[in-house]
């Protein structure tokens, strides 16, 4: 197998090998790729089994990624759905290496009492996850989408009730789709 190694904070390599290495056993036998993880450096390899699919491999792959940006095992472990996708935005792309810069966006992403994070994830219905100096979204090509747009809107420096405004207009317009109400 050909699936490149992951490197996630050493804080969670934890949640990845769960209780009693539960959650560890669980992900090598529904993929068929046994994880090798360093808990001091965060270094996960993989290793090929007989019989393991590729898709498989690297859907792995970004279920550690996921657990590694701050989501519950539970929920990265939806990423073994055909219809699910993970997307990591990298802070320092959009504002650069400063670090009050990058406190000043996370901080207007999570919002107060963690309200704007709250409302993208309830109105697009994907996940997301603020840690360190990414953003991670979970769920389904479309929720994905519409989450990085309003993630986006608020990093460039949009107002909220603008971003808010967007997310309702098109939550409707997707409704509207998925009846097929053009």
């Amino acid at each position: 197998m050909t699936v490149e190694g992951v490197r996630i904070p050493a804080r969670r390599v934890g949640v990845l090998i769960g209780h009693e290495g539960a959650t560890k056993r669980e992900l090598e036998e529904r993929t068929g790729v046994q994880l090798v993880i360093d808990s001091e450096t965060g270094d996960v390899q993989f290793r090929d089994v007989k019989g393991f699919d590729p898709v498989l491999g690297l859907k792995l792959r970004d279920i550690v990624r996921a657990v590694g940006r701050g989501f519950p095992a539970e929920m990265a472990l939806r990423l073994l759905q055909d219809e699910t996708y993970l997307e990591v935005l990298d802070l320092q792309d959009y504002v650069g290496k400063r670090p009050n810069h990058i406190e000043r966006v996370r901080s207007r992403l999570i919002g107060t009492h963690g309200k704007t994070r709250i409302i993208i994830e309830e109105t697009t219905g994907a996940n997301m996850r603020i840690e360190g100096d990414t953003v991670g979204i979970l769920g389904d090509i479309h929720e994905v989408a519409l989450a990085k747009e309003a993630v986006e809107m608020i990093i460039e420096g949009a107002p909220h009730s603008a971003v808010y405004k967007m997310l309702e207009r098109k939550r409707k317009e997707l409704r509207l789709h998925d009846m097929g109400v053009r």
